[in-house]
C-alpha cells in the first residue's frame, strides 16, 4: 500500500500530509461559523479540498445521500456517516479526491471514467452471498469537481484491524488461525468466482490486490469471536494515487496470500508498526505449526499454489498443543547415528551443561541490569491523578511560535488526541486548566536578545515558560529540566544505486559540518574521496530555535563561524518539512541530490526521506540517538527506516543529567521564584514527570528524563 504521506506533494501541508491532516476540517469549522463563508470548500492554509460539512448531499444514479458525521481517513479516502435521503437508510460514504495540483484534467478525466465502469464487483449471475467483501452499493463520479464517492450500505464492520490493534492485545495462536480461514474463505471467492463490474463487465476471479491493516475490517462480536471483511480493493483504490508516485506492478493472487501472510504475522506479534517478519526474533514461539504455515504464505518456504489449497492446507494444521514443546521431532536417521557415536553424545552434555551454567548467570546479570535500569521509572508517580496541590483555575504558560513545545503540542500522543488537548486539563476533576501562548521573539538570532516567553514569565505576564534556551534563562527564574531535546543531521535516504549515508558510513563529525555551513566545504567529495563529485546544498531550518542551538552546539558561538553561517542561511534557510519534500521528490524521481540539513528532533526523527547521521565529536565515537526497537541496535544507512520501528535509546543520548549526544540538550520549563503563591509551573512540571507525562512526551518525540522499560508500548500502556 502507498504511503500518503507522500502523496499531494503540491500542497504544502504544515502536517504534511494533507489527506490526514486536520486543517481542512478546521477550515469548515471556522468559516462555517461566519455565515457569509458557509460551505468552505479547501484548506485556508494549503488550498488542498476541505472536509464536507454536515448536510451535503450527494446525488447518484441509485439515489441522494446525506453526510451526518466526518469519521476520519482509511486507506486514500475520507470516511463519513450519511444517509440515503429517501429512505433515511444509514449508508458509509467513501470520499476520493483528484486535487487538481496533483491531477490535471485528461488524468482526472480518465480516472472519473474507470472508477464509474469498476468501482464496485458483485456476482455476475446475480446471487446474494456474504463472503464478507464489503461490496459498494453505487460509485459516483460527478463530472464537475475534483472528489469521488462510493456508498456502502453495510455500515457495522467499520473497525479496522489498525485501530484493533491499537486497542487489543496480540492475537492468540487459536484466533489467528480463524481469521486466516474467515479472509482466506473470501480470498478463495474473488479468485475463483465470476465477477460483474459496476458496468456489467464480467471478470473471473479478482486479486484484492490491497491487502494490509488498514483494509482489512474487524467486527468483535464478544471478547473471543470476530469476523473479519475485506473492502477497498486495489483495482479502484489505485485511480486515486497521484500520477508523482511510482506504483508496483499490479498484485497477483500469490501477492494476496502474502499480503495476508504479512498482517497475520502482525496480529500475531500485536504490534501496529510495521515490523520485519525476517527476523526471526520478531516472531512469538507459542506455535511452530502457525509461523511454518505463515513463512509458507510470505513465501519464505514453498508457496502455496492458490488460496484454496492454503486454506485446505491451514484446516490441516495440527493444534499448538501438539507442538512437542514447541520443537520439530528428531528424524530416525538422526538417532541412529547420534546412537553409533556415544563419545559425541558425552561431549555434548559437557557442553551444553556448560553453556547452561553460563546462560543462567548471564541471564540473571541482565536482569539485574534491567531491574536497575527501571527503578527510576518506577520511583516516578504514576499519572496526573497521583499529582497533589493541583489547584483550580487558569493558567497560561508561553514558548516560541516555532519552537519544539510549539510543534509537538500539535502532535497525536494518546488515542489520537493531541498534547495541547491532553495537557490543557490534565486533571479534570480539579478544574486547572493550562493555556498555551506562542509568542515571536524579535531578533531571536541574536545571542543578546531577550526571549518573549522567558521575559514573560519573569514580568510573571505568564505563569511559567517552556524553552531549551537555557543561556536565556535569568538567575530569578526557577528552571526544571522536563525532558530532552536536540538535533539531528539529515542527508537523503536514498535507495538508488547512490546512497550517500551508505557512502558516509552513516556519520559526520561536528568539524565536517562547521566547514559545511561555513562554506568552506562545497563537494562531497571533500568529505569522503570515494564519492563522485557532487555539489552540497547546506539547508538551514527555519526554527530559531535550532539555529542558535546549532550556533551553540556546532559552531561553538565563533562569531566569524556564525557571520558566515547566517551569509548561507539568506539563500537557504527554508522549512524542514520543504526539506523533506524535495528529498522524496529526488528519490521518487531516481535522482542524485546533495541536500543536507538539520532540524528538531521531533520533525526529523519518525520519517524516512532523510536519513539522521550519527554525530562524531572529536574523533571520538559515533552517537546515533535513533535505535531499531527489534535489534535494539543503533540504525544503520541500510535499515528501512519507512516502517517506523525506531526509538530513541535514553542511556546512549544521557547518562545521570549528563548529555552523551553532541547535539543534545535539555528542555526546562522556568517559573518565577516566588515563595509567596503557589507555583503553577512547578505543579506542571512535576505532572511532566510522572510516567503518563514522560510516555506521552516520547511518543511526540523527545526523550525521557529517565530509561523506561524495553517495552514503551507496555510501559505506557500501564499508567493511566
Amino acid at each position: 500500500m502507498a504511503n500518503t504521506d507522500l502523496f499531494y506533494k503540491e500542497y504544502a501541508c504544515t502536517h504534511y500530509n494533507p489527506l490526514n491532516c486536520d486543517k481542512p476540517q478546521e477550515t469548515v469549522k471556522e468559516l462555517e461559523a461566519m455565515q457569509e463563508f458557509k460551505g468552505a470548500k479547501f484548506c485556508y492554509e494549503c488550498g488542498f479540498p476541505a472536509v464536507l460539512p454536515q448536510e451535503t448531499e450527494i446525488k447518484g444514479n441509485r439515489g441522494s445521500y446525506r453526510i451526518t458525521g466526518y469519521l476520519g481517513v482509511r486507506g486514500f479516502g475520507r470516511l463519513y456517516s450519511g444517509v440515503q435521503v429517501k429512505d433515511q437508510q444509514p449508508v458509509l460514504i467513501k470520499e476520493y479526491l483528484l486535487p487538481s495540483r496533483s491531477f490535471n484534467q485528461d488524468e482526472t478525466f480518465q480516472r472519473k471514467e474507470t472508477f464509474r465502469s469498476i468501482g464496485g464487483v458483485d456476482l455476475a449471475d446475480g446471487r446474494v452471498q456474504n463472503f464478507r467483501l464489503i461490496q459498494t452499493w453505487e460509485a459516483i463520479a460527478p463530472e464537475k469537481g475534483e472528489r469521488c464517492y462510493s456508498i456502502t450500505k453495510d455500515i457495522q464492520p467499520s473497525q479496522t484491524l489498525s485501530q484493533y490493534l491499537k486497542t487489543h492485545a496480540a492475537m492468540t495462536p487459536e484466533q489467528v488461525r480463524e481469521f486466516l480461514d474467515e479472509v482466506i474463505q473470501t480470498l478463495v471467492f474473488m479468485h475463483t468466482q465470476k465477477l460483474r463490474f459496476s458496468s456489467s463487465k464480467i471478470q473471473k476471479g479478482l486479486p484484492h490486490g490491497n491487502i494490509n491493516l488498514d483494509s482489512v475490517l474487524i467486527k468483535v462480536e464478544n471478547k473471543q469471536r470476530f469476523v473479519a471483511y475485506l473492502c477497498d480493493i486495489a483495482i479502484w483504490e489505485n485511480l486515486f494515487i497521484p500520477p508523482s508516485i511510482t506504483q508496483k506492478a499490479t498484485k497477483t493472487f500469490a501477492q494476496d496470500l502474502e499480503d495476508l501472510g504479512l498482517i497475520a504475522f502482525h496480529l500475531w506479534v500485536g504490534k501496529n508498526q510495521l515490523l520485519d517478519p525476517k527476523d526471526h526474533l520478531a516472531w512469538p514461539n507459542n506455535d511452530i505449526y502457525l509461523k511454518e504455515y505463515l513463512e509458507r504464505l510470505l513465501g519464505f518456504k514453498t508457496r502455496f499454489e492458490s488460496a484454496e489449497i492454503a486454506r485446505k492446507e491451514l484446516l490441516k494444521l495440527p493444534n499448538p498443543s501438539e507442538s512437542n514443546n514447541l520443537q520439530p521431532s528428531v528424524q530416525p536417521q538422526r538417532k541412529k547415528r547420534v546412537q553409533k557415536k556415544y563419545w559425541l553424545l558425552g561431549l555434548l552434555i559437557f557442553l551444553l551443561l556448560g553453556g547452561a551454567l553460563w546462560y543462567f548467570f548471564w541471564q540473571r546479570r541482565q536482569t539485574e541490569i534491567a531491574e536497575n535500569r527501571n527503578v527510576a521509572w518506577q520511583r516516578l508517580i504514576r499519572n496526573f491523578a497521583q499529582v497533589s496541590n493541583v489547584n483550580s483555575g487558569n493558567f497560561s504558560y508561553a514558548g516560541e511560535s516555532d519552537s519544539t513545545w510549539s510543534f509537538i503540542l500539535t502532535q497525536e500522543s494518546d488515542n489520537e488526541s493531541r498534547l495541547e488537548q491532553i495537557l490543557k486539563q490534565p486533571k479534570p476533576e480539579v478544574a486547572a486548566t493550562f493555556t498555551y501562548n506562542k509568542l515571536v521573539s524579535q531578533n531571536i538570532n541574536n545571542a543578546s536578545a531577550p526571549i518573549q516567553g522567558i521575559q514573560q514569565a519573569q514580568q510573571t505576564q505568564q505563569d511559567f515558560a517552556i524553552t531549551s534556551l537555557e543561556d536565556k534563562i535569568t538567575i530569578d527564574l526557577n528552571k526544571q529540566p522536563i525532558a530532552y531535546d536536540g538535533l539531528l543531521v539529515f542527508v537523503a535516504f536514498s535507495k538508488n544505486n547512490f546512497n550517500l549515508p551508505q557512502k558516509l558510513n552513516g556519520r559526520i563529525s561536528l568539524e565536517q559540518l562547521r566547514g559545511i555551513y561555513t562554506g568552506k566545504i562545497k563537494n562531497w567529495k571533500d568529505i569522503d574521496s570515494s564519492i563522485d563529485s557532487l555539489p552540497i546544498e547546506a539547508k538551514v531550518p527555519t526554527e530559531p530555535e535550532a539555529i542558535q542551538q546549532f550556533k551553540k552546539l556546532v559552531l561553538k558561538n565563533n562569531q566569524q563561524d556564525i557571520a558566515l553561517f547566517d551569509e548561507i542561511a539568506k539563500f537557504q534557510a527554508q522549512s524542514t518539512g520543504t526539506t523533506h519534500r524535495q528529498m522524496r521528490t529526488a528519490i521518487d524521481k531516481g535522482e542524485t541530490t546533495g541536500i543536507i540539513s538539520f532540524g528538531i528532533l521531533s520533525k526529523t526523527w519518525n520519517q524516512c526521506a532523510g536519513y539522521p547521521l550519527a554525530i562524531v565529536d572529536n574523533g571520538s565515537q559515533a552517537f546515533q540517538p535513533l535505535f531499531r526497537q527489534v535489534q535494539k541496535r543503533p540504525i544503520k544507512p541500510y535499515d528501512d527506516l519507512c516502517d517506523k520501528a525506531n526509538y530513541f535509546d535514553v542511556e546512549n543520548f544521557h547518562t545521570n543529567g549528563k548529555v552523551n549526544y553532541p547535539l543534545g540538550y535539555p528542555l526546562y520549563l522556568v517559573y518565577p521564584k516566588d515563595n509567596s503563591r503557589q507555583s503553577a509551573g512547578l505543579i506542571f512540571a512535576e505532572m511532566l514527570k510522572t510516567r503518563q507525562g514522560q510516555c506521552l512526551l516520547n511518543k511526540v518525540g523527545l526523550v525521557p528524563l529517565q530509561p523506561m522499560p524495553n517495552d514503551i508500548n507496555y510501559a505506557c500502556k500501564s499508567v493511566p
